[in-house]
């Protein structure tokens, strides 16, 4: 791994529940600050519905242009939870219940006196060659196959899957953030801004202006994996903000 490898990943999110609005998704945010933190850089997400073609072809396509491809949903124990099938069908290869996946699951049944039925089995159908991700809130298991890493969509599950892969995965430069606040329209510091992009063009910008208790106020955000340019073009922009009395 070096230091100044960019590695890129995208995001699959699968289930009809999201694209109808009735469950609010809360995993895209998570896992593009947690990618962000480690030093890969999240260049892409989808959602698409609970259709095995539509996955298929999101997939195949996804983990072509990324290195990782990270989806979410559609694991779990009903008829409509595909995502497993589909994903074998992307790699062309067979799925059937991993004796991996199996003993965790019955061990975890055992425990609590749970009945091992044919659709909480399903959570132990894993793609031929895929290694398993460990879920440590109810035990079925995510997986890994090729540069797919497949998670759960219940938050707190996803979180902790992401957790157990983490230490799999390449990672390269890490992005670095600088944040100027000001309490101005984001009108007054645009071409001031948009000049400075041009002074430092390999550093990342953009505004966000906001309305909260009356005011308005915007941020100008930067970013840089190189710390020195990073420091650079903020105290730079500082200057300029102040000598226009724009701070």
């Amino acid at each position: 791994m070096s230091s100044e490898e960019i590695v890129t990943a995208a995001v699959l999110v699968i289930g009809d529940e999201i694209l109808s609005g009735r469950t609010p998704d809360r995993n895209i945010n998570y896992i593009a600050a947690h990618l962000t933190r480690v030093g890969i850089r999240l260049r892409e997400v989808r959602v698409v519905a609970d259709d095995e073609s539509a996955i298929v072809a999101a997939v195949n396509a996804l983990r072509k242009s990324h290195d990782y491809l990270f989806t979410t949903g559609g694991i779990g124990p009903t008829h409509d939870d595909i995502t497993a099938d589909a994903i074998a069908k992307a790699f062309d290869v067979p799925i059937d219940h991993d004796p991996r996946a199996v003993e965790l699951l019955m061990a975890y049944f055992a425990r609590r006196g749970i009945e091992a039925t044919s659709a909480r089995l399903r959570m132990a159908r894993i793609p031929l060659g895929a290694e398993l991700i460990t879920n440590i809130v109810s035990v079925a298991p995510g997986f890994m196959i090729d540069n797919v890493i497949v998670l759960a969509g219940v938050p707190d599950i996803m979180q902790v899957m992401l957790d157990d892969v983490t230490p799999r995965l390449r990672t390269g430069a890490k992005m670095l953030t600088e944040t100027i606040q000001l309490q101005r329209p984001e009108g007054e510091v645009a071409d001031l801004f948009a000049a400075h992009q041009k002074t430092f063009p390999d550093v990342a910008m953009g505004s966000y202006p906001s309305f909260a208790d009356g005011r308005v106020s915007t941020q100008l955000v930067l970013r840089s994996t190189d710390s020195a340019l990073l420091k650079a073009a903020r105290e730079e922009l500082e200057r300029v903000l102040a000598a226009r009395g724009l701070m």
